[in-house]
């Protein structure tokens, strides 16, 4: 009887040993911010930021004059004729104008170069996460956007941008 449960004992401890190395490795990776918190990416950044900062100064200078106009128009409209306040709105709208064509131009500026970033880095990406993969023995990587919850334990995004930046060199 004891040799029966000893053998027993043995099953289930080899049973759970099998068990735990089974289980599976997995990793969480954001893919946007493992590619957008490179060295590359940031250097895009500051180039596009270098390119365009005359319009972003534009911009600036565009936005002060309109609050000093709405400023100007509510601190005096009781003083000011209709012609005065139709001149004033004018003015304002005109500002308005310029700056939505100014916010345009740069928002499809920046998201051309994002995009051409992305295309650019595609095939850098897929050769780092499959190199993090192979290192950390993953049997399982997820796109953190699909998942509900996770723990930050499994999160490997940092290492993959790791693996970018050490690609990109």
């Amino acid at each position: 009887m004891n040799k029966l449960m000893i053998l027993i004992a043995a099953l289930f401890l080899t049973a759970n040993a099998a068990v735990a190395q089974t289980s599976p490795v997995i990793g969480i990776i954001n893919l946007e911010q493992a590619l957008f918190n490179t060295d590359a990416a940031r250097q895009l950044e500051e180039g596009t930021r270098a390119e365009f900062g005359n319009d972003e100064r534009r911009l600036e200078q565009l936005s002060t004059e309109l609050r000093a106009i709405i400023e100007r128009a509510q601190r005096d409209e009781s003083i000011m004729s209709e012609s005065e306040m139709r001149a004033l709105n004018s003015e304002a709208e005109e500002k308005q104008v310029q700056m939505r064509l100014i916010s345009e131009r740069l928002q499809g500026a920046w998201q051309q170069r994002q995009q051409q970033f992305i295309d650019s880095m595609r095939e850098r990406l897929g050769q780092a996460i499959e190199s993090v993969v192979q290192e950390g023995n993953y049997d399982l990587v997820l796109n953190a956007e699909s998942v509900a919850f996770f723990n930050n334990s499994y999160n490997i995004t940092a290492l993959v941008t790791a693996k970018l930046n050490e690609l990109s060199r």
